[in-house]
């Protein structure tokens, strides 16, 4: 272990180079499975060492945000959401469920009757005992029939919640799922106490790696260490500052200056630049997150396919993928399932640049001489306004006129996405499929964001998630994503990595590419070495 750390740190600070570091770990017998993981870890240390006040900027932050879980939207809540509560389950850096607040759960044969037992002696910052009642009410408060969660739709199929003792919460559902445990993950789905209701989310009472001390709501958050945390191998800093940086420049100087230890969406056009400074690490990690363009099929003209999928083949995506992500990333094919996920389709044929199938499906649904209003902003992901103005440039080649509408940045998400009809956006991903489809393409999910409605996707939806042999699985999320692809209302031009700068000083195992930050669970990972 000693001289893997030596290694490293001999690495970390430009004293040796990749090609030597990869060298060193195959003289130490390391797997080659491992060193992505290594390489794109900036310290590693046996022991994590205590202490510390940790300071992060990220993007994704509104003054209307909310600690109450289901209303949860963009990185910045998100984060802090997750420093101040927990799941019952956790998604792990392999995309696996692994156990949280839930000690372990089993199955019926038929995927449709989940038992949950539970840690025993968790205790919420109140100093309040968790138990199954609030294991229940924090389920249920997504199910409410007027429930705004984004996590309603994965929960439809909850037909009872009950518990069995006070450590023990039993699930039925009207349809198996062998997929529930990762619904369990899902960063809306937070364990609180019974009862919270209204402008007590804010206090948020969780039971949460760190304590809420100040909570802005698109400006920043503080907390500090939860001294009863039932994880003792995790929340190893004294305190963590969460600020709202929306400017990429501005979160990029507030790295360079040491005003921050880590930053997400670094901007990619300087990257090259970042990479450069000898206290500063950036780290790409492939996973679900895609950048798209929704629109409302509900509205006209986008509710005729071929005027949608026009403006599918108007998209230049080799162009968008070198000159926006500067190649990190891939080509997105308009469907939301990434490579890394369990069931993508890799025999579905890649969608390009056809200027002239464009126009011809843009003629004969009559629409050569609209223009559509596509709206931008950078909130919706850094440099989405070039991505727009460069697609607005590949669709006049095939007689496409698109307006790009500037949009403020602050406000987006409630004012711009699902409000307008065609608008830039991001997405997370979700670690399977079931997820993703549920909570952005089934009819009725509050994200859908092109309303769109297929009865045969629909139905596949259903029976998939039921489904347990795995071969008729990959067949049915096959044909969802060709369906999504190619009758779908959204625009899925690029697939992004995650890209993050921080300092040198941090240390942390693999990272999680599930969502940014190691999956939101950075500021429980991380430490500073000593």
């Amino acid at each position: 272990m000693t001289d893997l750390s030596n290694l490293n740190r001999l690495y970390n600070e430009n004293k040796i180079s990749r090609r030597q570091f990869i060298r060193g770990l195959t003289a130490l017998g390391i797997s080659s499975t491992m060193m992505p993981a290594l390489l794109s870890s900036n310290a590693f240390a046996a022991t994590p060492s205590k202490g510390g006040h940790f300071r992060q900027a990220m993007t994704g932050a509104g003054t209307s945000d909310s600690l109450d879980p289901g209303l949860l939207l963009a990185n910045h809540a998100i984060n802090f959401s997750s420093q101040i509560s927990n799941c019952l389950v956790e998604i792990d850096h392999n995309f696996k469920p692994v156990p949280e607040l839930a000690e372990s759960w089993d199955a019926s044969p038929d995927a449709k009757t989940w038992t949950f037992k539970l840690k025993k002696g968790v205790e919420f910052h109140n100093g309040k005992t968790m138990t199954a009642k609030d294991v229940i009410f924090s389920i249920n408060h997504h199910r409410k029939e007027d429930s705004k969660s984004a996590a309603k739709p994965y929960l439809k199929i909850v037909k009872d919640v009950r518990q069995d003792d006070n450590h023990t919460v039993i699930i039925e559902l009207s349809e198996g799922n062998a997929d529930f445990p990762f619904i369990m993950g899902d960063y809306h789905i937070r364990i609180y106490p019974d009862g919270t209701s209204g402008k007590d989310w804010e206090k948020g009472i969780g039971t949460g790696p760190y304590i809420l001390e100040t909570w802005e709501p698109g400006v920043k958050g503080i907390t500090k260490r939860n001294p009863n945390y039932f994880k003792s191998d995790r929340a190893h800093f004294d305190s963590v500052e969460t600020l709202a940086i929306a400017d990429v420049n501005a979160r990029s100087n507030a790295l360079k200056t040491g005003r921050v230890d880590v930053i997400d969406r670094v901007d990619l056009k300087t990257v090259h630049l970042l990479k450069r400074m000898p206290k500063i690490n950036v780290t790409a990690v492939t996973g679900t997150m895609h950048y798209s363009m929704p629109m409302l099929v509900d509205q006209k003209p986008y509710d005729n396919n071929d005027v949608r999928t026009a403006l599918k083949l108007a998209v230049n995506r080799e162009e968008m993928l070198n000159k926006i992500l500067k190649g990190y990333g891939e080509l997105g094919n308009d469907h939301p399932i990434s490579s890394v996920n369990r069931y993508f389709d890799k025999n579905l044929a890649q969608r390009s640049y056809d200027p002239d199938k464009a126009k011809f499906h843009m003629k004969k649904a009559g629409m050569l001489d609209h223009t559509f209003n596509l709206h931008a902003a950078d909130a919706a992901f850094a440099g989405a306004v070039d991505a727009a103005v460069l697609y607005q440039e590949s669709a006049k080649k095939a007689g496409i006129k698109i307006k790009v509408v500037r949009e403020p940045d602050d406000g987006y998400w409630s004012n711009v996405w699902t409000k307008k009809e065609f608008c830039m956006c991001y997405w997370s991903g979700r670690p399977v499929e079931d997820m993703m489809f549920s909570v952005a393409y089934a009819a009725g999910a509050p994200w859908n964001d092109s309303r769109w409605n297929h009865d045969r996707f629909n139905q596949l939806l259903k029976t998939a998630r039921a489904e347990l042999d795995d071969s008729k699985r990959q067949q049915m999320y096959g044909e969802m994503q060709r369906l999504v692809r190619d009758e779908g209302g959204v625009i899925i031009p690029m697939y992004n990595q995650i890209v993050e700068g921080r300092t040198k000083k941090l240390a942390h195992g693999p990272v999680s590419a599930h969502m940014e930050l190691d999956g939101h669970k950075n500021t429980e990972r991380w430490w500073f070495a000593s």
